[in-house]
């Protein structure tokens, strides 16, 4: 695989909570550390995402906000 993003993840895919439109897709990059992710249902089907498969996290982004109160 050769993509542009520089933010690639590998991990394995802890959990998917399936929505009726859209499913919330949590890796587990390394132990305690998760990503999470909200892609389309068809997109989980398509990648057959399924606990315990290996899969990645890209992220591109041209900005990255942090905050504080």
């Amino acid at each position: 695989m050769k993509i542009s993003a520089r933010n690639t993840f590998k991990g394995t895919v802890k959990k998917i909570v399936t929505g009726s439109v859209n499913d919330e897709v949590t890796l587990e990059i390394v132990p305690r550390v998760e990503i999470t992710a909200v892609i389309t249902k068809t997109s989980a089907e398509t990648l057959g995402l399924k606990e315990g498969k290996e899969a990645y996290a890209i992220i591109k982004a041209s900005d990255v906000m942090v905050s504080v109160d």
